[in-house]
């Protein structure tokens, strides 16, 4: 169980409003891929409760939790919107709703990992919500090469 989970299932258990935003993303552990539900924001739960009157000092001391974020001595507020927003872009199943990042036409990436790792290419097209076409340098000559979005990063 990760961190987020017990800090979540802990402030729970404490009468706190916990509110802990997931993905879901593709793993791949011995040749086999599999989708599971991440934290959208690694190693951060959400907290709701009132300043004044909220026994909140306690939270540092639950299992799971390392610490509130604060400013000085006050615990700091997430701006108004921001989770609210989070939340409507929640599908139907609980979890975010993420867009893969979109590229430009012609835009400088690099492949970060595999074979092809550290080549540099031009950005063509999506092939699909989860691969790129990019256009490489390879032996000489312009090769379209069809690679995982999550393999590709801009900047090369």
């Amino acid at each position: 169980m990760r961190a987020e989970d017990r800090a979540q299932i802990n402030l729970e258990r404490q009468g706190f409003e916990t509110y802990l935003p997931r993905y879901q993303r593709e793993r791949r552990h011995a040749r086999r891929r599999e989708l599971v539900k991440a934290p959208l924001f690694p190693g951060y739960v959400f907290v709701r409760f009132d300043l004044d009157t909220a026994r909140w000092r306690s939270i540092n001391g639950t299992f799971g939790v390392n610490h509130l974020i604060c400013y000085g001595d006050r615990p700091a507020a997430v701006p108004e919107g921001v989770v609210e927003e989070i939340v409507a872009r929640m599908d139907e199943s609980g979890l975010i709703a993420l867009e893969p990042r979109p590229f430009h036409q012609g835009e400088a990436l690099q492949i970060v990992s595999g074979s092809l790792s550290n080549c540099r290419g031009l950005f063509e097209r999506m092939a699909d919500k989860n691969r790129v076409i990019l256009l490489l340098s390879l032996l000489g000559r312009q090769v379209r090469v069809q690679a995982p979005l999550n393999v590709v990063a801009a900047g090369a």
